[in-house]
């Protein structure tokens, strides 16, 4: 071998190691943007949360309880958040597409939205698939407009357990924890959770959502549950979409439609409202406001018979949910901040308090809070 063509190898424990990461929170949040991290060169994630995908259902864990779609016909002209949807929007058609991996968790369907009162342009909406606006005579009773295009819909469950084992199969780890303060992960990182020796991470992402309102270090008050109710109907029937909006409300009239033919109504925006079950009267009030709105959720073989009632739908409901999304007095928080704990430092990232738009952002704002974490260390 000749001077030119001489390898330079050097020893294992002089290579370069990946740098331990820590991830606080296992919604959809947390998972994704561990997958961001752990699909690139150079780390090493770590999950800790108190509950998994695989786990118990809990009105504590938000993420299985959502409706389940990526609807842009949300008014908001926050160029940031326009950024997170398009990047998210762009990543879920591409696992909604045939042969994906995550195909089966996802449904394209065509989705409407009627307004109740005048609204200005929704946002970037004309570069969704198939998007028009209705005509007056394909709006509903009461409505003043009308769009439509074609969304992507999602099983949450499904989506989140696709989720977990993608960042367990590029090599994550996920943990049981409960963090009590952020200093905790500081000083120990993951390892303090299974009682083995500290190993302190290069970084943490707080993705704990309204637990961010408890964590210490964190305890952020100005965030606070914003509690939907939804019923699942049975109801293969029906393939689109729809949604009915007033601004002022704290209901909102949806319905979504999933691969497995299930049907998800909803639903309420309580903010404050800690209550973790079903309420009865809720239930009934979601069903009759739907049914008014959109016959076609009852079963084909009443409505050819007589016009239909609730109790026409009672025998189709699969279950009921609760979920309290995470919602923030400023939105959701993206930032970094360096934190001590007994002589280990470390970058903070925040990515919390997306509310009710959670799957919708979540690529995107994965994307932010890996480069507020890159930053960082780059300056360490």
């Amino acid at each position: 071998m000749t001077s030119s063509e001489s390898v330079s190898i050097l020893p294992p424990n002089m290579a370069e190691q990946p740098k331990e990461i820590t991830v606080i929170g296992a919604g959809v949040i947390g998972l994704t943007t561990a997958i961001k991290l752990q699909e690139k060169a150079g780390y090493q994630v770590t999950i800790v949360a108190e509950i998994w995908p695989t786990d118990h259902l809990s009105p504590r864990y938000t993420s299985p309880w959502a409706g389940g779609h990526h609807c842009t016909a949300i008014m908001s002209h926050d160029p940031r958040d326009l950024q997170m949807e398009t990047e998210t929007f762009r990543v879920l058609w591409e696992m909604s597409a045939p042969g994906h991996p995550a195909e089966k968790c996802f449904m394209r369907a065509p989705q409407y939205g009627y307004y109740f009162e005048e609204f200005s342009n929704p946002r970037n909406v004309e570069t969704t698939p198939d998007f028009k606006f209705l005509p007056k005579s394909a709006l509903i009773p009461g409505a003043v407009a009308g769009i439509s295009f074609t969304v992507v819909s999602f099983d949450p469950i499904l989506y989140l357990n696709y989720l977990h084992k993608r960042f367990l199969a590029a090599g994550g780890k996920m943990v049981h924890g409960s963090v009590q303060h952020i200093k905790q992960v500081i000083e120990g990182g993951s390892t303090v959770f299974e009682g083995k020796p500290p190993t302190p991470p290069a970084a943490i992402i707080v993705c704990s959502g309204l637990g961010a309102r408890s964590l210490g270090g964190v305890e952020d008050t100005t965030v606070a549950p914003v509690r939907g109710q939804t019923v699942i109907l049975h109801a293969p029937w029906v393939d689109f979409g729809a949604t009915r909006r007033k601004f002022d409300e704290d209901v909102v009239s949806y319905m979504i439609p999933r691969r497995n033919g299930n049907l998800v109504v909803g639903g309420t925006m309580g903010a404050d409202d800690w209550y973790p079950l079903p309420r009865p009267e809720t239930k009934l009030a979601i069903l009759e406001r739907a049914l008014a709105l959109w016959p076609e959720i009852a079963p084909p073989e009443v409505r050819k018979q007589r016009s239909p009632t609730v109790e026409d739908l009672l025998p189709i409901v699969v279950y009921e949910g609760v979920g309290f999304r995470p919602g923030r007095k400023d939105g959701i928080r993206l930032e970094v901040e360096w934190i001590e704990a007994n002589d280990a430092k470390a970058p903070v990232v925040f990515n919390y308090g997306h509310g009710g738009s959670g799957f919708e952002r979540s690529w995107g704002s994965a994307s932010i809070a890996v480069e507020l974490m890159e930053n960082a260390l780059k300056k360490a």
